[in-house]
């Protein structure tokens, strides 16, 4: 696990209040599933009958037509999690069709890329959630857990920008909930995909006879703790100083 350490003073004023107003959409989301003694994750799952390890909820993803962004829970099996003591996590993913010009695949020998004009789909950020609904840990992943194509780090942030899920089907609090989590945590997230990058770097040095994104032995390519309330404080304080020193 990494800490990573944000400069909030470096953050403009106007992502901070983005941030900000992205944080209360997530916790609003909380409440309103709270109010009826429902969670994030149970308001995915609860209409695809029992719960199934590895299937993705919902069937076929959630997929928005207008940004092309794409997301799905799962959860693996009990004795692949005891590390993080999780319930599951969510994926999320940028088409080729919602991604900024000019972003475009790393080119890997050997690699079959996807033939569809809006196949080539990158991996953003996973979201790990504890058995009461909430985000714990944000992390990145290797190629070959999701079957993406691979972006260079740099591409892969520009997308975030674009990554928002504007309809209700089949869950509207779910929805704006992930879309939310990626403006709230931006920061985090951008330092994630560079250390992603650095991972995958280091091990092609120390294994240059394995191909470093089929290797099995390399799942998880970096992580961080997260708690809602403490990243809201975090930017309140800091939109605070900034309102007293003007």
């Amino acid at each position: 696990m990494s800490e990573i350490a944000i400069d909030w003073t470096s953050i403009p004023t106007g992502r901070l209040k983005r941030m900000l107003a992205a944080g209360r959409d997530v916790m609003e989301c909380h409440r309103v599933l709270t109010a009826t003694s429902d969670n994030i994750v149970g308001e995915l799952i609860k209409t695809g009958g029992t719960f199934y390890e590895w299937t993705h909820y919902p069937e076929g993803d959630v997929y928005d037509r207008q940004s092309h962004a794409q997301f799905y829970y799962h959860a693996h099996p009990k004795e692949e999690r005891r590390e993080w003591d999780e319930h599951g996590h969510f994926h999320s993913f940028m088409r080729p069709r919602g991604m900024p010009d000019g972003c475009k695949p790393k080119q890997i020998d050997g690699f079959e890329y996807p033939e569809g004009p809006n196949d080539a789909l990158s991996h953003l950020v996973a979201f790990s959630m504890d058995e009461f609904g909430f985000c714990q840990r944000l992390f990145t992943t290797n190629r070959w857990v999701t079957g993406e194509v691979w972006y260079d780090g740099a591409y892969v942030t520009a997308m975030l920008d674009n990554f928002i899920i504007d309809h209700a089907q089949p869950s509207w609090p779910v929805n704006r909930w992930i879309s939310g989590m990626m403006v709230l945590y931006r920061p985090q997230i951008e330092d994630l995909i560079r250390q992603r990058d650095a991972k995958i770097t280091l091990w092609q040095e120390q294994y240059p006879d394995r191909d470093v994104y089929e290797d099995r032995d390399l799942e998880v390519t970096s992580t961080e703790d997260i708690a809602v309330a403490e990243q809201m404080r975090a930017i309140g304080a800091e939109l605070g100083r900034r309102c007293k020193a003007a």
